[in-house]
């Protein structure tokens, strides 16, 4: 089931109105101009806002999600009739042939189980065309970044229209090996209400991550650094091969 922070009508509400920052985005739309992708995958593409900017620019776009919550408002944008969206992952998907396929943000490291990340690339696969590239992102797992989740490092507070003031931050509840579990909390001031959701990421090695990819039958062309975080994050690009 999706984490309630992608499904809860009131938190996915206000996702975009909480991270209105998406410059990680650019470097996405980027790779889709250098490969002359005309048509992209996006796997995990939550309330729509780079598949929106993919169809903007003329991209034929198959986005899916599996929360429904996160669709129904991607759906109900400006531009959203463009895009091809269906409810589901990577393993669900219809005959397709496109020239990219992308994981942005976390969704390669909310796949947290072995079997079901494997299906994901295996499913990338499938809808790639012969030579189509696969991008996603993960982050370093030797930088520790979870060590910085609390709240005196993640406290936000946002003004949101029709709402009023929210506060949001997140706290580590428990690391076990290469799983790291956390917590989110928003308080409404208009209501005082309190909502919480928890979420898992897996922070996979890149010596793994180019072994699964290779089973899966990519290869890997290049890890990249991402422009707005140097340093913190791999950003695989592999290429289906056959």
């Amino acid at each position: 089931m999706p984490d309630a922070v992608f499904e809860h009508p009131r938190l996915v509400g206000i996702y975009d109105a909480l991270e209105p920052d998406r410059e990680d985005l650019q470097a996405y739309l980027a790779m889709a101009s250098e490969f002359h992708a005309s048509r992209v995958l996006d796997i995990g593409c939550g309330t729509g806002v780079f598949a929106l900017l993919l169809a903007d620019r003329g991209v034929a776009v198959t986005a899916v999600d599996p929360a429904a919550g996160s669709l129904a408002v991607a759906q109900a944008k400006p531009g959203a009739e463009r895009v091809t969206w269906i409810h589901g992952d990577a393993t669900s998907l219809p005959p397709l042939q496109v020239e990219l396929a992308t994981m942005t943000g976390n969704v390669a490291q909310a796949i947290t189980s072995r079997t079901a990340w494997l299906r994901t690339l295996t499913g990338a696969f499938a809808a790639l065309q012969p030579g189509g590239r696969l991008t996603f992102e993960t982050r370093d797992p030797k930088n520790r970044a979870w060590e910085q989740w609390n709240r005196g490092a993640t406290l936000n507070t946002a003004l949101i229209e029709g709402l009023g003031q929210v506060e949001n931050w997140v706290d580590v509840t428990e690391v076990r090996g290469q799983l790291v579990t956390f917590r989110w909390t928003w308080i409404f001031a208009s209501d005082a209400a309190v909502l919480t959701s928890d979420s898992t990421l897996r922070f996979r090695s890149r010596e793994e991550l180019e072994a699964d990819l290779v089973t899966c039958g990519f290869s890997v062309d290049e890890v990249r650094d991402a422009p707005d975080r140097p340093g913190v994050e791999f950003v695989f690009v592999a290429r289906r091969q056959g």
